[in-house]
């Protein structure tokens, strides 16, 4: 089974995705850090949060660091995401004081995608976020949903390393499809494959699947 042939048939459970790159890349990479390891509404609540509390980045870049904490506390780790987005926020205002990353979309593609994972705790699902969701550049995040449908799809093999996974999908899927394959199975993940007990009974993929197949 190749991408292609799954993103037609996950295009006709979920609708086909459209790509609308927001541009800041800034609130993506909070917004991502603050994503890692919990779960999709505790990491926007934990945004909203901080948006509600300070004005600007610089604040958040100046805030003292128990009260960063406090405010992100809803959204898990925040004794490690706090100063985390602390130092990528005095790292951006190093290299963009008006918090503007707008170099990130004029530069060639690898260099833009080194300088964010040069930041602190970045790594290449975080800097893949910011680049598509924020600059619309052709990136392929690999999330944990991705990562286990992909997989058991066979598309990657059993043991790879979440980087090697980025690089392997991203090496797979053409780069103008990267928006298109990571939007829906996402989807299937949440949706279908979940972790635990996936519904093999209702996805399209069933009969080529080779977890479904080993019951895997």
């Amino acid at each position: 089974m190749d991408a292609e042939t799954v993103m037609a048939a996950l295009a006709g459970l979920y609708g086909e995705p459209r790509a609308r790159p927001h541009g800041d890349a800034v609130a993506e990479l909070v917004l991502t850090v603050l994503s890692q390891n919990t779960s999709d509404r505790n990491s926007g609540r934990a945004f909203v949060q901080l948006m509600r509390r300070y004005p600007d980045w610089a604040a958040v870049a100046d805030a003292p660091a128990d009260e960063l904490i406090e405010t992100i506390r809803g959204g898990g780790l925040a004794q490690q995401k706090g100063p985390r987005i602390q130092r990528i926020l005095e790292a951006v205002r190093a290299r963009a004081p008006d918090w503007r990353l707008s170099f990130l979309a004029e530069e060639p593609l690898e260099e833009a995608r080194a300088w964010l994972r040069g930041l602190p705790g970045v790594g290449p699902k975080t800097a893949a976020c910011v680049l598509l969701f924020a600059l619309g550049r052709p990136a392929l995040p690999v999330d944990t949903h991705v990562e286990r449908v992909a997989k058991r799809l066979g598309l990657v093999p059993p043991g790879t390393t979440a980087e090697r996974a980025h690089e392997r999908l991203e090496a797979l899927v053409p780069p103008e499809r990267y928006y298109r394959f990571h939007m829906l199975l996402i989807k299937h993940g949440r949706r279908t494959c979940a972790a635990r007990a996936p519904r093999c009974g209702g996805c399209p993929l069933a009969a080529g699947c080779p977890a479904a197949e080993t019951g895997v």
